[in-house]
């Protein structure tokens, strides 16, 4: 028995699941008496919790489909859009001890205390109130095209509308098939070609209609996820975490054995698989992840990682410092690991369905309805449903606590703990709410990561230069803060909306088309057609490299059915790319992932350029204010109450103390030397990453 395509039995293990956490929200809500305890769970939480939330916090389904739908689309190079953060672990050890030592709530609250600036504070709170949003859309979106994969509708239930949608997503991959394997077409035929170019540039192809309502879809889960959350906090995220960590690993693992036997295990794998999609780095030729745009997005990442909310609250809620640091390192690692099979599920989902699906993002799902049975799949939803909302529940709880503390209670001070309880809950709800929004209106999950990927930046920039640098001033932050976001956020969104910019010629270029032959081992495929004699035969093939577009993310033409149709442009506008312009740079031979790159460098770099020179021209904070900052942040957590106060205490007395640790002393710069914990931590770290990059290269090489 079926309920909107999904068997019964799914259906009640997805119902059991929800009831659980719902229950272990109203147990936890009987402990939660004040602000602290709800977000912060009292920083109580010792290694173990602190070990789930920061997995679960770093661990979402959307990140599993995002590798595995890069994948499907470029080869396991593709990985690398939530693989980079693989490099960034390491730092990880350093940023954790900051905020832990930091003894705030939110880093609304270290914007206010470093700079002396409510208003810096409270625009923080702002800005990731206003992201949030989207981070919330990329879980409503995944855990919705999950599901809609999953609970396809047959080709006789669907509309004369829909069924002409899937014929046209079939004619267009035959004909892109035949063009590739040399073809000819008449000029009728080329014509037609080119409007299903246009029509699937659009998204106006399918390969599948489902019974899922991805809006309904939308309301429920956030529904769930608000109710536990609101009544349990912090605390409710970190259990419930703890639970969804197990499910986590499930959904991961689920898909690898049964699609391993299905290709004819590794073997079969390279048989169906095209050689340069095992290409660790990118085929510079064929892929939009070369080596250099990694290193581009690597260092972008780096700049946003501090800026994201959810940091101060995961390492201020442990006991102690080295317990945060244990925790969210194992929690990373732990990540990191499990990303490994979704790379496995990306290669396999290539060699199994290789241009079955119009939209990538559903590539999760459609393998999980076609290789699982009934109860397996409603496993997988229950896992998917667990990954996000481990991160959607801790999320919204530091998005309500950067609301009170940064921008409600300063407005409206002297209430009680249980009317700021009260409003807290109500923030928890309206920014779930709000990422429906985002679900809404965005359709491309690749799109969103690359915009959560640079924005962070804006104020990234400023929290890691003022953890080390005492010349960096209120108003150089302020100034960067309000360029940055101008060029990596108001315009690329301000742009795509405006008619005189769209249809604007000169924003309407595009790189040169290029044809590039490639040599490859042959696949199963090409012995078929007479064009090898056995697999793995060294063969030379021809692709054709579309022109992409250089300000906007898409060109298209107006009328897809029409190749005389003006051009429009759609997408993201890439304001980075309008700016290095302006110094009469050609981007029309660059490649995607040159033009990529260059965008996520300009992200990266240009914050730390304008952060310079504004402080060097405005005022310091007063010298008393910082020193008094940075004693607190070169002092141990105390294990107990008392020896925090102690401590803390004689450092404020005698900040200068600290001034024979610093490298450079007597400097603005507030850098220790590196502690023996500091070596082993950092170094071990790096020497993790070496060993999860050697077990990534031996599994793309296991034939």
């Amino acid at each position: 028995m079926h309920v909107w395509g999904l068997h019964i039995l799914d259906l009640a293990l997805v119902l059991v699941y929800v009831g659980v956490v719902i229950w272990l929200g109203k147990r936890v809500s009987d402990q939660t008496n004040d602000t602290e305890d709800f977000f912060l769970a009292g920083r109580k939480l010792g290694k173990f919790y602190q070990l789930f939330l920061n997995f679960g916090c770093s661990t979402n389904a959307d990140q599993a489909v995002a590798v595995s739908r890069e994948i499907y689309r470029q080869g396991i190079g593709g990985m690398w859009i939530q693989f980079l953060v693989l490099f960034l672990t390491p730092f990880y050890w350093f940023t954790t001890l900051l905020f832990r030592r930091v003894r705030l709530t939110t880093i609304g609250d270290y914007f206010t205390e470093r700079f002396k600036s409510k208003f810096l504070g409270g625009s923080y709170a702002i800005f990731i109130l206003l992201l949030s949003v989207i981070g919330g859309g990329i879980g409503y979106m995944v855990a919705a095209k999950t599901m809609m994969a999953m609970t396809p509708k047959t080709y006789q239930e669907c509309t004369v509308a829909e069924r002409r949608s899937i014929d046209e997503f079939k004619e267009f991959k035959s004909l892109k098939k035949e063009l590739e394997q040399g073809a000819t077409f008449s000029e009728e035929k080329q014509a037609r070609y080119e409007s299903l170019i246009e029509k699937n540039k659009r998204g106006e192809l399918h390969s599948f209609v489902s019974h899922t309502n991805q809006y309904w879809f939308y309301f429920i889960y956030a529904l769930i996820v608000g109710i536990y959350t609101m009544l349990g906090g912090f605390r409710a995220a970190a259990i419930t975490d703890a639970i969804q960590g197990v499910l986590i690993l499930i959904f991961s693992l689920l898909l690898i054995p049964i699609g391993l036997i299905k290709i004819g295990g590794f073997a079969g794998l390279h048989a169906s698989v095209p050689d340069y999609m095992f290409e660790l780095f990118g085929s510079a030729t064929m892929s939009e992840y070369a080596w250099y745009t990694i290193v581009a997005m690597v260092l972008a990442n780096l700049v946003s990682i501090v800026a994201v909310a959810t940091g101060m609250q995961t390492a201020g809620s442990a006991t102690n410092e080295m317990t945060a640091r244990i925790g969210m390192i194992g929690g990373m690692f732990g990540k990191r690991l499990i990303m490994l099979f979704w790379a496995l599920a990306g290669l396999l989902a290539i060699g199994l369905y290789s241009g079955k699906l119009s939209d990538p993002d559903l590539i999760w799902g459609y393998m999980s309805k076609d290789l699982l049975i009934p109860g397996a799949i409603g496993l997988m939803l229950v896992g998917i449903l667990a990954a996000n909302m481990s991160s959607l529940d801790a999320g919204a709880v530091s998005y309500s606590a950067l609301f009170i503390r940064n921008i409600y209670k300063p407005l409206v001070p002297d209430k009680s703990e249980a009317h700021y309880l009260f409003i807290g809950r109500i923030t928890i709800g309206v920014t779930l709410l709000g990422g429906i929004i985002i679900a809404v209106a965005v359709d491309n999950l690749l799109e969103l990561f690359k915009y959560i990927i640079s924005i962070p930046a804006i104020f990234g920039a400023s929290i890691w230069l003022g953890f080390i640098w005492r010349r960096l001033t209120k108003w150089a932050v302020i100034l960067q803060v309000f360029i940055t976001l101008i060029i990596y956020a108001v315009i690329p969104n301000l742009f795509q909306g405006m008619d005189s910019v769209k249809f604007n010629p000169k924003f309407l270029k595009e790189t040169n088309p290029r044809v590039v032959q490639i040599k490859t081992d042959a696949l199963n495929e090409d012995v078929e057609q007479g064009l090898a004699g056995n697999i793995g035969d060294k063969i030379a093939k021809e692709h054709i490299i579309q022109p992409v577009g250089i300000f906007f993310e898409k060109v298209v033409r107006v009328n897809p059915d029409d190749p005389t149709s003006r051009k429009m442009g759609i997408g993201r506008f890439n304001a980075e790319i309008w700016v290095l312009s302006w110094f009469g740079i050609d981007f029309s031979n660059f490649t995607k992932p040159q033009l990529v790159a260059m965008r996520f460098l300009f992200d990266a770099l240009f914050p730390f350029v304008l952060l310079f020179l504004f402080s060097y021209f405005t005022p310091v904070v007063p010298k008393k204010d910082l020193d008094r900052f940075f004693a607190k942040i070169h002092t141990p957590v105390g294990a107990t109450p008392e020896e925090e106060e102690k401590a803390l205490a004689d450092a404020y007395k005698h900040p200068e103390k600290y001034e024979k640790d610093k490298i450079v002393p007597g400097s603005n710069w507030e850098i220790l030397k590196p502690s023996k914990m500091d070596v082993i931590g950092f170094g071990g770290s790096w020497v993790i990453v070496g060993v999860i990059v050697f077990l990534l290269w031996l599994m793309v090489n296991i034939k």
